[in-house]
C-alpha cells in the first residue's frame, strides 16, 4: 500500500475543521473572494506583483496536483483579467473593504464550527483552503485531483 498523497493528507487535515455545512458554505463564498482581493492589494501595488504571486503559488499547486493547478491557472486568469477590466481607482478601495469583511465572514465560520482556523497551526494552509473549495468542483464534474 503507497502513502497516501501530500495533496490529499493536506485537505484531509483542512476538511478536520470545515465540517459544520454553515462553515462549508461561507468558505466557498470567502475563499475565493480573498484571493480575489487580495490578488487585488497587489495587483494596487504593481499588476507584476500579482502576477508573480500567481505563478509562485502555481508553482506550489503543481507540486501538489497538476489538475489542481490548471484549476487555479483558470481561476487566477480570470480574477486577472477583472482586475485588469476593472478602473484602477477603484480595485484598492474595492479590494482592501472586501477583503476584510470576507475574513470577517471566515472567523464567522470557524466561530460556527467551534474549532480554529487550518492556517494558524501551519501556514500553507492559505494555499490550500482554494484547493478545498476547488476539490468540491472536481469531485462534482467528476474530475480526478
Amino acid at each position: 500500500m503507497s502513502a497516501p498523497r501530500t495533496i490529499d493528507t493536506l485537505l484531509a487535515k483542512y476538511r478536520e475543521s470545515h465540517l459544520n455545512p454553515t462553515n462549508e458554505i461561507i468558505h466557498f463564498v470567502c475563499v475565493p473572494v480573498i484571493v480575489f482581493t487580495l490578488l487585488g492589494l497587489l495587483w494596487s501595488v504593481h499588476a507584476l506583483l500579482a502576477l508573480a504571486v500567481v505563478l509562485a503559488a502555481l508553482a506550489y499547486y503543481a507540486r501538489l496536483s497538476r489538475p489542481f493547478a490548471l484549476g487555479m491557472l483558470l481561476m487566477s486568469a480570470l480574477m486577472l483579467g477583472l482586475l485588469a477590466a476593472l478602473p484602477p481607482a477603484t480595485v484598492l478601495p474595492l479590494s482592501l473593504t472586501i477583503f476584510v469583511l470576507a475574513w470577517i465572514g471566515q472567523f464567522i465560520g470557524h466561530k460556527i464550527e467551534g474549532k480554529k482556523p487550518s492556517f494558524l497551526e501551519d501556514l500553507r494552509f492559505l494555499l490550500i483552503g482554494p484547493l478545498f473549495v476547488l476539490s468540491f468542483l472536481y469531485r462534482r464534474l467528476r474530475l480526478a485531483y
